[in-house]
């Protein structure tokens, strides 16, 4: 069987989206599923712009925040009523490299940043507050609209090798060699931890 998964879905900071196929022996009895999703699009930005309590996380008097978007507080209290979404929010970029943002890059194992990111046409990074765009390999280096932060400002720059290994929920102790475009190659052609921890976590407990 197979089934197109949303790793954001699944509390990663991305949204990338991969067909898994799940396969099992003749003389197994079927019934298995693929697990359900447990992070949602609507809960984020139930958090964002009806309670608010996602902007609390962070230091509220230096956030910059994006545009509401238009009718979306009427559009989910319609949707929703007085009680939020079921799910938990989707993971966004901003919370998953939170605690980077001042790091020192030597107390940091592949935490370098590079310079030289501009924003054009196709190539305008993944904003912040959302969960990133899908990180990719490239054929002829690497896409740079993929690995590039965009801040509510308008200012780009390149995300860091660690900070990409955390939007594909690497632990941080894994640590990644060569040099930056070799490493972000490397991040691109991976599945995420997190997602692939959890398909495989529901085939065994189906098996057991």
């Amino acid at each position: 069987m197979f089934k197109l998964l949303n790793a954001a879905d699944y509390g990663v900071p991305q949204k990338r989206e991969r067909v898994f196929i799940v396969g099992f022996r003749s003389d197994i009895d079927m019934g298995y599923d693929f697990p359900k999703p447990t992070h949602s699009k609507d809960s984020l930005l139930w958090q964002q712009w009806v309670t608010g309590e996602y902007w609390q996380k962070f230091d509220a008097h230096t956030l910059i925040k994006p545009s509401v978007p238009n009718g979306i507080q009427s559009k989910l209290i319609k949707k929703y009523g007085l009680f939020p979404p079921i799910e938990k929010p989707w993971m966004t970029l901003r919370e998953s490299i939170f605690d980077l943002q001042n790091s020192e890059k030597s107390s940091v194992s592949n935490h370098e940043f590079r310079d030289g990111a501009k924003a054009y046409p196709g190539h305008t990074g993944s904003p912040i507050d959302e969960p990133s765009k899908t990180l990719k390999a490239g054929d002829h280096g690497v896409p740079g609209g993929e690995n590039m932060i965009r801040y509510n400002d308008g200012k780009v720059r390149y995300l860091t090798v660690r900070e990409a290994a955390r939007v594909q929920t690497f632990p941080d102790d894994y640590h990644l060699t060569g040099s930056w475009t070799e490493c972000m190659r490397q991040i691109g052609n991976a599945v995420p931890v997190k997602l692939a921890e959890v398909v495989a976590s529901s085939v065994a407990q189906f098996l057991s």
